[in-house]
């Protein structure tokens, strides 16, 4: 197995994440109100480092879902912050698309315990991050997003390795350009965002980056594998009654019927507002619309050019 050995900690003091900021130096002896307009503004400068980066946004989008296609699933990889926001996008793609648990996954240096609390030796062993993403049975089919805002992060670039090894797609994400995950990676994403309001505190402009583009990769994936149909959540699981309103009205909105209506499709269609917006908008039964949701792989739009062809 590759390890990825990690760059001489001597370096660290040059990383763009660890300069210090010219514009908030006396950032205690400003007002409230000003210091808050001095973050402000170097926060208004994340969107434009993120837009830098959507070209490989995309490619690592349309990567991750051909492997999905194929039964490939999704891991991040982090330590601290990174980390932390990894998780945080993993847990939210069940709830928010319906998408089995382990279909998106995120993994912390020092595992759940360090969501709260923090794990800096863990962060500094690459064996342990190529272990714990064997662990977690990562394969040749995954695709692993290593998370560091500095991008020399030891435990990330030692799972990167191993799922090199593996020869499975990775991602790297970082703030640092030409950083050693952004050479390691197959596929680099690189915000490069500067030195932060609080020098070397990632959690910051790097933290919101990485959010942002965490955001497009598991959307843009979620979109593009037919959890969506136009900006409606159509894979929604009506499993309490304001989720059950939400299908009601997505129903509605995708196929124009009325509330009573979209209350007996949702009925008829066993609770699938996918097969509920088919069957009306095709005039199919549960069966039919099935089927054809089948053939097109879950994806409305397809199924419906199929109908049109």
């Amino acid at each position: 197995m590759n390890s990825m050995q990690a760059p001489d900690i001597s370096q660290l003091g040059q990383l763009l994440t660890e300069a210090r900021n010219p514009a908030t130096e006396h950032l205690d002896e400003l007002s409230t109100l000003h210091m808050l307009e001095v973050i402000n503004d170097e926060d208004a400068k994340v969107a434009a480092a993120v837009r830098a980066e959507l070209p490989a946004i995309a490619q690592a989008i349309d990567a991750i879902s051909s492997r999905f296609q194929q039964g490939g699933r999704l891991f991040y990889i982090g330590a601290g912050t990174s980390g932390r926001l990894g998780v945080l996008d993993a847990s939210e793609c069940p709830p928010t698309f319906n998408v089995p648990a382990d279909l998106v996954q995120g993994l912390i240096a020092g595992g759940d315990r360090a969501l709260r609390l923090s794990s800096e030796h863990s962060e500094d062993s690459p064996e342990e991050g190529a272990t714990d993403l064997g662990a977690a049975g990562f394969t040749p089919q995954d695709t692993l997003v290593g998370i560091a805002a500095s991008g020399r992060t030891p435990y990330v670039l030692g799972a990167i390795g191993y799922a090199k090894d593996l020869g499975s797609l990775t991602v790297g994400l970082s703030c640092v350009p030409n950083s050693a995950l952004a050479q390691a990676a197959e596929i680099a994403i690189t915000p490069a965002t500067g030195p932060e309001v609080l020098t070397g505190s990632t959690r910051l402009k790097a933290g919101t980056a990485t959010k942002l583009v965490l955001n497009m990769l598991s959307t843009g994936v979620m979109v593009r594998t037919g959890a969506t149909f136009g900006n409606l959540m159509v894979n929604v699981r009506p499993t309490n009654a304001k989720l059950v309103d939400r299908a009601h009205r997505i129903i509605i909105a995708a196929t124009g019927c009325d509330l009573a209506t979209a209350t007996r499709l949702l009925d008829d269609a066993g609770k699938n507002v996918k097969v509920a917006i088919t069957m009306q908008r095709l005039n199919l039964s549960r069966e039919a619309a099935e089927a054809r949701l089948e053939t097109a792989n879950g994806v409305l739009s397809q199924a419906f050019n199929q109908h049109s062809a």
